[in-house]
């Protein structure tokens, strides 16, 4: 068998000092996430955030900035994941658009309510930490070469 992580955009998004979090279902009840979800095939980085935050709170993201890349594995029998993290601005929110399966309702809430709610991981609240401690890299940071059909040397 073949060991690959699990590929996750994650997007952190804030507004007067409130997160946008998604509560969702998980096997163990209700836990809180960022606008969070799989990189699907054929997929860039970018794409990929917008359309989960599209998805699971109905709002259009503008990523600006990438925060960072994290590597997180509850234990040796789990799943291990690999998330990249983007903040950036929300816009033309759709409150009528009906949200991801599993996703129960969107908040904006503060860091302080966020700590004292269950969540999906332990990486929500390290991507808040590392936004809040001004972390931020620019987009071109990340490359995508998809399909890419040139010469052996890829340049920027």
């Amino acid at each position: 068998m073949i060991w690959k992580p699990h590929v996750t955009v994650a997007a952190v998004i804030e507004r007067d000092g409130h997160f946008l979090l998604v509560e969702e279902e998980t096997p163990n009840g209700l836990a809180f996430n960022q606008p969070a979800g799989h990189l699907e095939e054929g997929e860039d980085f970018i794409t990929a955030v917008k359309r989960e935050v599209l998805e699971e709170t109905a709002w259009k993201f503008e990523p600006e900035y990438f925060i960072g890349v994290y590597l997180w594995r509850k234990n040796p029998e789990s799943t291990t994941y690999l998330r990249l993290c983007f903040g950036g601005t929300v816009f033309d929110h759709n409150p009528e658009q009906a949200l991801d399966e599993g996703i129960v309702q969107a908040h904006w809430l503060t860091r302080a309510e966020i700590a004292k709610q269950p969540t999906r991981s332990p990486l929500i609240i390290n991507c808040i930490d590392d936004y809040l401690s001004g972390k931020r890299y620019p987009l071109s940071v990340l490359q995508s070469f998809l399909d890419f059909h040139g010469d052996s040397q890829v340049s920027s």
